[in-house]
């Protein structure tokens, strides 16, 4: 069994090749599509000296070249770098440097910038241009840098799968920001990846798939339409892309988050699964929806990571969307998923998210001490992840050394999160221990107080943090985004209740 990425999409492509693979507005490309385009680009990258092992640059927002581009990568057994499209230069030029980039994919639209860093870094020889989706007509001089066009880099190419065995040991990295310090590149194999991100383990069941799972899948069933609205520059998005091509579903992108556009999406195209993150998505959709003008009632799965989706505004989803199934999960890109919860109206939690906890997925104590999800229920510990997890970081075996811990023999990914054990083999997320406030002794998780604060209907948004105290250490404060228009009555919700207001309960709405 190969279990390598570029492999399981190849086995989609031959098990639905005239299915819609991917969606960026009116542009629609199948499976036999992106596999022709993606065997192109493959081939100049080949022709270019780039193979197995080299690294490779994504500088762009979400489209279909991105996605032709990501899989040309992986199909000459090079490895993607994901790179945020928001890099300044000091920023772009300390990842260039630490991913040792041999190739870059870019928006055109970001030449200026990449003309200023590339000739910086003497490793980086092949530049390949893309159209940037919003702003296509842009025609930025990319000769400074020696970019080459896209079309160019394909033009006369074959798009022959003529790439040679691949392994499931090859690597795949994920840059993350974390919560301090510069980026770094979270290495996966590939095998490893596809366990706890593509589909590899069954999320809801925890049972181990086979290499033709979900190509066979693909093949005896109609397929989904989904619509991850995350940038494919964060490994979630580019984790929810690749598992939905392994499954022969249709996969629509947008390079821009837009509420309004989303809906009109979701109705004009069917879309039955949505995937968000948190209240940055989740709020202004609903205050959208709830304007009216849109019916959405396609959504039968709504999912959300990766960030806080708050009682309060999962609670007006569900008013929304009653006969849809929410779903909350956790993860890291250190870990990969580790636990998803279905979301019962009457039962939502004010804490943070409340889930099973998947394959491999266990709390620890303050000594390394593996806790017990039946005898130690309501202990608070960090999150792991053992069995399919990370080889380390990249260039940095000290950073390594501190997450990916060797506990009774067993190694783990331990990135930090704060969990409490639940009843039922659940746990609820309580936050990131680097963010935690401690506060006169006691542990205080900025989330929590971050929900509880949302659930006032004059709050738009927050951000809790720990600030220096003479008597206490370190304080609780929030810095609150007020919703626009007059606040609500102060003196509780009810008839005489302003128009603006978003309480779930108000009669007057």
């Amino acid at each position: 069994m190969a279990l390598n990425i570029a492999d399981l999409f190849e086995h989609a492509v031959d098990a639905v090749p005239d299915k819609p693979a991917v969606q960026v507005g009116d542009r629609v490309v199948t499976f036999a599509d992106l596999e022709s385009a993606s065997n192109r680009l493959a081939h100049f990258l080949q022709d270019r000296g780039i193979g197995a092992g080299d690294h490779v640059g994504l500088y762009a927002k979400n489209s279909i070249e991105h996605v032709v581009a990501l899989l040309a990568v992986l199909k000459v057994r090079a490895v993607a770098i994901n790179v945020n499209y928001r890099y300044v230069t000091g920023e772009l030029d300390y990842l260039f440097d630490n991913a040792d980039l041999k190739g870059l994919v870019m928006d055109r639209v970001y030449a200026d910038l990449v003309a200023e860093v590339a000739p910086r870094h003497d490793r980086l020889q092949t530049i390949v241009v893309v159209p940037d989706p919003l702003e296509p007509g842009d025609a930025s001089d990319v000769s400074r840098f020696g970019g080459i066009l896209l079309d160019d880099a394909m033009e006369g190419r074959s798009d022959a799968r003529d790439f040679g065995e691949r392994s499931p040991d090859d690597i795949h990295i994920i840059y993350t920001g974390g919560t301090t310090g510069f980026p770094k590149g979270v290495m996966w194999r590939h095998e490893d990846f596809w366990r706890v991100l593509g589909g590899g383990v069954d999320f809801m069941s925890g049972e181990l798939q086979e290499e033709f799972s979900q190509s066979r899948a693909a093949a005896e069933g109609a397929g989904l339409v989904t619509l991850p609205l995350s940038p494919l520059m964060h490994g979630g998005a580019q984790a929810s892309l690749l598992m939905h091509l392994f499954a022969g579903q249709n996969t629509i992108l947008e390079p821009k988050f837009d509420p309004v556009r989303t809906w009109e999406i979701v109705d004009r195209e069917g879309v039955q699964m949505l995937f968000m993150t948190g209240d940055a998505m989740a709020r202004p959709l609903i205050e959208a929806y709830e304007e009216g003008g849109f019916d959405g009632q396609t959504l039968f799965a709504i999912a959300s990571s990766a960030a806080i989706f708050s009682k309060a505004v999962k609670e007006r989803w569900m008013k929304a969307f009653p006969n849809a199934v929410f779903t909350d999960s956790i993860g890291s890109s250190e870990t990969g998923f580790q636990g998803t919860g279905l979301q019962d109206a009457s039962a939502l939690s004010t804490d943070g998210p409340v889930v099973s906890i998947s394959h491999g997925t266990v709390v620890i104590d303050d000594d390394n001490k593996v806790l017990d999800p039946v005898a130690d229920v309501g202990k608070v510990g960090r999150t792991a992840k053992a069995g399919f997890v990370p080889v380390g970081y990249y260039k940095d075996p000290e950073k390594s050394a501190k997450t990916f811990v060797t506990i009774d023999g067993e190694r783990y990914s331990i990135p930090g999160d704060f969990a409490r054990i639940e009843e039922g083999n659940r746990i609820t997320l309580l936050g990131r221990g680097s963010n935690c406030v401690n506060t006169g002794g006691e542990k205080v998780y900025p989330e929590e107080v971050e929900m509880a604060i949302k659930a006032h209907p004059d709050v738009y948004d927050v951000l809790v943090v720990g600030i220096p105290d003479d008597k206490f250490g370190q304080a609780v404060a929030a810095v609150i985004q007020p919703r626009e228009g007059p606040p609500s009555n102060s003196r509780g919700c009810g008839p005489s209740c302003a128009p603006t207001c978003r309480a779930t309960s108000c009669p007057a709405r």
